[in-house]
């Protein structure tokens, strides 16, 4: 073969001296395109980040910019880091996938939301981005509605905004909070996943999930928070810019702890 540009041959060279002694990076290196593994190589400099973002890209068919996209957007360690009450209380079938399909964190940059702003102009703002909304939660998701109405007796509760997961069969309920997250908001959730479970919920379904997505949370308030649940709640962050929370640099998990998450997600695939 010929018309190899010297650039082309030294990633070619870095690609296989990095790869070829990884036994979980090999058998990935047909999985997907030489552009996209160039991609993954330039960005991720951890072995098994690679490894993540390799897997991903085949399960959810991303393109060259949504692949670089997920790495700029810190996809791989808001995974490692999210807080749920999913081992205790969902069925042992859907775990996994759940576990999958809740963030620590959310990236909102592509709303151009003011630094001060309120939880409607939030809500609307993701309306009306609904493409980039439903692309940064992640893959199996669609949207049902906003403000959707729960009657209970005489009165009327709204849930911000209501998707369904495909893969999951789940109802998914989202609570948006501009601030700091309160262990109220969990008892405010799980009066929607009831409601949801008594009037909406079809009976193929699996159990309905709540997210509640914060400004800001303490992790051990959290934590907390969830040990008390008995549906199942998971709480995150988000932002108005790409730069992740600084306290994340400290929060990863032992290189132990790493892999046994990504055994999780590679049984899953």
């Amino acid at each position: 073969m010929s018309g190899f540009s010297s650039g082309n041959l030294w990633l070619m060279a870095q690609f296989y001296t990095e790869y070829q002694g990884d036994v979980n990076l090999v058998p990935l290196v047909r999985e997907i395109s030489w552009s996209k593994h160039i991609v993954i190589l330039k960005k991720c400099k951890n072995n098994q980040e690679r490894q993540f973002y390799t897997i991903s890209t085949k399960k959810y068919g991303w393109t060259k910019d949504v692949l670089t996209h997920q790495i700029e957007n810190k996809t791989f360690e808001k995974y490692l880091l999210n807080q749920t009450n999913f081992d205790a209380v969902l069925p042992d079938h859907i775990k996994k996938q759940a576990y999958l399909a809740v963030k620590d964190h959310y990236n909102f940059e592509l709303l151009e939301l003011a630094d001060q702003h309120s939880e409607y102009e939030l809500e609307q703002a993701l309306i009306k981005n609904i493409r980039q909304f439903l692309l940064e939660i992640g893959s199996d998701f669609s949207f049902i509605g906003n403000q959707y109405k729960l009657p209970v007796s005489d009165k009327e509760y709204k849930i911000d905004l209501l998707l369904f997961h495909r893969k999951l069969q789940s109802l998914i309920a989202i609570d948006l909070k501009i601030g700091e997250f309160e262990p109220e908001h969990k008892g405010k959730m799980e009066v929607y996943l009831t409601v949801l479970k008594d009037q909406i919920k079809l009976p193929h379904e699996n159990p309905a999930i709540g997210i509640i997505i914060c400004k800001s949370k303490d992790r051990t308030i959290v934590e907390y928070a969830l040990k008390s649940a008995i549906l199942s709640v998971g709480v995150a962050t988000y932002s108005t810019t790409n730069n992740l929370p600084e306290a994340y640099k400290d929060l990863l998990p032992a290189t132990t702890e790493i892999a046994s998450k990504l055994q999780q997600f590679l049984d899953e695939n």
